[in-house]
């Protein structure tokens, strides 16, 4: 019996990955696929609040006639954006399996999916290294000044002053790293950080050390005690209830004077206003900012004023690595869904 599959991929995630890595994990089914790319990098995603319908989805690309009109009667979706709300899943009642190609179905009404009994499954730790290797050059970038060189250059000023010493960076082995979430992503930077030789502080209450990281000196401690003693924090949370805002005004303030703030998980995580008004003071040395609470972010936002913040446009998991990785997660769950077996990721 064939079986219809349709991946809906874009730019980053491309279906054409997607379906190789199908056709590989799942040779012995015969398969009917159709394939379509959204525009998305190039063109941004959506929210759900922002169209009627979709309430309670994020960050998503494509409306919902184009989506259902595409998976019409596909057993299997397989995509990273495409929306799936209640009323689509009630307008494509041959739909039992989605496989989402991220972190979490944050564009999927799991409610609704779970009321309909269809499964779906993710793809955690997709950009974990990803990220992880982006986090170790963006606290380089920051701390060493990189970023305040290459602007400089680029405006055709040669900037000898920051070879000054109470200008120039501190190298990472004389440092204090604190990690702040201790998921895969912590987990992986704090296995990058070993080989500096720094020492590495981790705040995370619902994670245990391993023997290896007690062993290699990693230390437990407290929110205050990361802010209190770090030279570079990171953030890695989830964003929850208790992580929302965490890195307010009061916490900021608690950091070292000459501290360095990287943010590499998400925006919601930071009081960016409070942020701003902190580092326009004068505390803090400075920050690199990966991710924010509104993307794209506004063109006259005030920390794009400010000549010791580094931001980059949420592009830390992007690699070719993260793209394969992913494909390969969704396709093996498409075949154990073929052949009757539990998913590995269900959500």
């Amino acid at each position: 019996m064939t079986r219809t599959v349709s991946i809906i991929g874009d730019r980053f995630m491309l279906s054409s990955m997607f379906e190789e890595a199908i056709r590989h994990r799942a040779k012995l089914h015969e398969l009917t696929i159709r394939t379509h790319d959204m525009p998305w990098p190039d063109e941004p995603m959506e929210h759900g609040y922002a169209v009627a319908g979709m309430d309670g989805l994020k960050e998503y690309m494509g409306s919902a006639d184009e989506i259902v009109d595409f998976a019409r009667d596909a057993e299997m979706l397989v995509t990273q954006l495409a929306p799936m709300s209640a009323a689509m899943m009630d307008l494509l009642p041959q739909l039992k399996f989605i496989a989402v190609s991220r972190g979490g179905p944050v564009n999927i009404d799991m409610k609704a999916a779970r009321e309909r009994k269809i499964t779906v499954v993710n793809t955690p730790g997709r950009n974990a290294s990803a990220v992880a290797e982006f986090t170790i050059g963006a606290i380089l970038a920051e701390t060493r000044n990189i970023t305040r060189g290459h602007d400089a250059l680029r405006r055709g000023e040669y900037r000898g002053d920051l070879y000054r010493a109470d200008v120039t960076g501190r190298e990472l082995h004389e440092m204090t790293v604190g990690i702040i979430g201790y998921g895969e992503v912590g987990r992986r930077v704090v296995k990058l950080l070993k080989a500096f030789g720094c020492k590495i502080l981790v705040c995370d209450p619902y994670v245990q050390l391993s023997a290896d990281d007690l062993r290699d000196g990693v230390v437990q401690v407290s929110l205050d005690r990361v802010l209190e003693e770090a030279d570079a924090v990171s953030l890695h949370p989830r964003v929850t209830p208790e992580t929302m805002g965490m890195m307010n005004r009061d916490a900021l303030l608690k950091m070292k004077k000459d501290a360095t703030l990287i943010n590499t998980a998400r925006g919601p995580l930071l009081d960016y206003m409070a942020l701003y008004d902190v580092m326009a003071s004068g505390h803090l040395r400075g920050a690199m900012l990966e991710t924010f609470a509104i993307e794209p972010v506004p063109s006259d936002w005030p920390l794009l004023q400010l000549p010791n913040v580094t931001l980059t446009p949420h592009i830390a998991g992007a690699s070719v690595h993260t793209v394969r990785y992913a494909a390969n997660l969704a396709a093996e769950e498409v075949r154990r869904y073929l052949d009757g077996e539990p998913p590995l990721n269900r959500c």
